[in-house]
């Protein structure tokens, strides 16, 4: 078995984060359903589950043999802080106890779930579904996680000049939940056209638990990678102190308080951290930064007390 999805994490348009009512609106995509709200340790919404219908190819093996998948994706979207949202896709991926394809009202009475039709091999699923390119025809969860970033978008307010602008990133995920062992192994790759690839092997873990493991990563891997950009064009040491600082006002205002990585997760969320914090050093590359811009203003501040003083 495998469960797979994608999440688009990007800045919710608009000069300024919104308040938490206009942020449950703006992710109430299904009616009837209830939003989740959170405000501890952060302010966060997110929308109810929306399935799709999937009926593609799974992976390209070549003429001799065709992998199918029939079923539902689930997607939803997430504001936190008022001002980062997200776009979510994810399904778990089974055989089918049978060799054709069913009504659809087997598969509408299974959310989230995608059953195989021909010979499936989980590594080579697993491998397709981790690539950077998948053909046209073939399963795109990105496509779905990207139109529910993109539903909330078009909803948001816009007014004033926007004082924060950043790429959207794309965190592509792959877990393997068939594992034996207790520890959650766990792969991150940065490719290019801000895509990263997340490779997990989680024993006993739902699929709403990983896709929550996910977001969070794919939240925190945004925030690293908006600040490194906001750092390197505030040209610290190439331009004016005073120019630097103001360019960097932007994330003190805006990111540095939302840097919260496991905060609302539990055990599988604390194993995967550690996994990410042991390689990849998420947490020591933000302080550094952190301390850079820290610095800056220090150094800014004295030299404006010592302007003060001399006059």
């Amino acid at each position: 078995m495998l469960i797979v999805g994608e999440v688009h994490t990007g800045l919710l348009r608009g000069r300024d984060p919104v308040t938490g009512d206009i942020a449950s609106r703006l992710v109430d995509l299904v009616a009837g359903e209830p939003v989740v709200v959170s405000e501890r340790p952060l302010a966060y919404v997110r929308s109810p589950e929306k399935p799709v219908g999937v009926d593609c190819p799974l992976v390209e093996a070549g003429p001799a043999r065709q992998v199918r998948g029939i079923g539902t994706a689930v997607h939803r979207a997430a504001i936190t802080g008022g001002h980062v949202v997200q776009g979510s896709a994810y399904a778990t991926v089974v055989r089918a106890d049978q060799g054709a394809r069913l009504p659809w009202s087997h598969y509408l009475a299974r959310p989230g779930h995608i059953e195989t039709l021909g010979r499936a091999k989980w590594g080579e699923l697993a491998e397709s579904f981790a690539a950077p390119q998948h053909a046209d025809s073939a399963l795109d969860l990105g496509a779905v996680a990207g139109r529910a970033a993109d539903d909330v978008q078009r909803s948001a307010p816009r007014s004033g000049q926007v004082r924060l602008r950043s790429a959207r990133t794309r965190l592509r995920w792959v877990a393997r939940a068939e594992a034996t062992d207790d520890e959650a192994g766990v792969r991150f790759v940065l490719r290019r056209d801000e895509l990263r690839v997340l490779r997990l092997s989680a024993p006993a873990a739902s699929a709403g638990a990983l896709a929550a493991v996910c977001e969070d990563v794919a939240l925190h891997d945004w925030l690293l990678t908006t600040l490194i950009e906001l750092v390197r064009k505030a040209a610290i040491g190439v331009v004016p102190r005073a120019e630097a600082l103001d360019r960097l006002l932007p994330a003190i205002d805006y990111l540095l308080h939302l840097w919260i990585p496991g905060a609302r997760g539990d055990e599988l969320t604390d194993r995967v951290w550690a996994a990410l914090e042991r390689g990849g050093g998420f947490s020591r590359q933000w302080e550094t930064l952190v301390h850079r811009i820290r610095d800056q203003l220090s150094v800014g501040a004295v030299a404006a007390l010592s302007t003060a003083i001399s006059r």
